[in-house]
């Protein structure tokens, strides 16, 4: 009895402070949140007040490290993200997408249980080896039947950050297919439709809240990639549509300046926090343009 009675006791104490605990711990979390989210506004705003926040919008050079005035204009590095991240996605989404129809519809258990692992192995390769290889391996192939490619320049790393978000695309993508209840398959099977058919015009549009919130979720995971271009982009801003010579990104900026190219307090330095701001900026409207679009398609079916 009184053993009873002391395990209810200690029952009742833990159940007390578990969810203190609890709290502490999503606590920590949230307040890291708005530490990191209060030093990046902190200090951008402080940059702002050297150079003009029309200046860095609008402005179509990014030339800091000027003996005299620099010029801060973001859009060379924006340009340079985007077309690192247009090219990783028109190599992820087919691959990604094709390699999710084929597990979700087509591949038995066997074969499932083999492939998405190799998948995972390569979400889990550090980017800094994806990078070296885009440098030494890939441009080198592709320079052999394009002459004019550059050894830095935007095309091979734009390859190489596609085979890094594959995994993403197919895995979150392959997920959502399987989530399609297996009475809608058969139910079309029995409507004379073949197994393609199945797969592309019924299973394909009951998960595309899911499949788009998956390609937009490797989009922003493009967008933040930073040793890959780093190491085989190059570090020239440019305001055009080349993508066969060396470009700049923002995150390839950020690690320039913070390897100590600027000293602390000079404006240089309070730049790589106005590129943070704004890479933050393209990462949060990513997120909630993909919970958006997974909201109003999960309407719709």
């Amino acid at each position: 009895m009184i053993e009873e009675k002391s395990k209810r006791g200690t029952s009742h104490t833990i159940e007390k402070i578990v969810p203190g605990v609890l709290f502490l711990l999503a606590a920590v979390s949230v307040l890291t949140t708005a530490g990191i989210l209060f030093t990046l506004v902190f200090e951008t705003f402080t940059f702002f007040q050297r150079v003009s926040i029309i200046e860095f919008i609008t402005g179509k050079v990014w030339y800091p490290f000027s003996d005299t005035n620099g010029e801060f204009g973001v859009l060379p590095l924006i340009v340079g993200t985007l077309k690192i991240t247009v090219i990783a996605t028109l190599v992820a989404v087919p691959i990604g997408l094709g390699a999710a129809i084929y597990l979700s519809e087509y591949a038995s258990d066997r074969i499932r249980r083999i492939i998405k692992p190799i998948l995972e192995v390569l979400a889990g390769i550090p980017t800094i080896v994806y990078g070296f290889f885009a440098l030494t391996f890939v441009t080198p192939v592709l320079r052999s039947f394009m002459p004019t490619l550059e050894i830095f320049n935007a095309l091979s790393p734009g390859i190489v950050v596609g085979v890094m978000i594959i995994p993403m695309v197919a895995s979150l993508s392959e997920d959502a297919m399987g989530s399609v209840p297996n009475s809608i398959r058969e139910g079309a099977i029995g409507l004379g439709a073949t197994k393609f058919e199945v797969a592309i015009k019924v299973v394909l549009p009951a998960a595309i809240s899911g499949i788009i919130a998956s390609i937009v979720l490797a989009v922003s995971r493009a967008i933040g990639e930073t040793m890959i271009v780093t190491v085989a982009a190059g570090s020239t801003p440019r305001f055009d549509m080349d993508i066969m010579g060396s470009l700049q990104t923002m995150t390839s900026y950020i690690v320039q300046v913070s390897t100590g190219d600027a000293g602390y307090g000079t404006t240089i330095y309070y730049s790589i926090y106005a590129v943070g701001f704004t890479l933050f900026l393209f990462t949060l409207l990513m997120n909630m343009l993909a919970q958006y679009i997974s909201k109003r398609f999960r309407e719709e079916y």
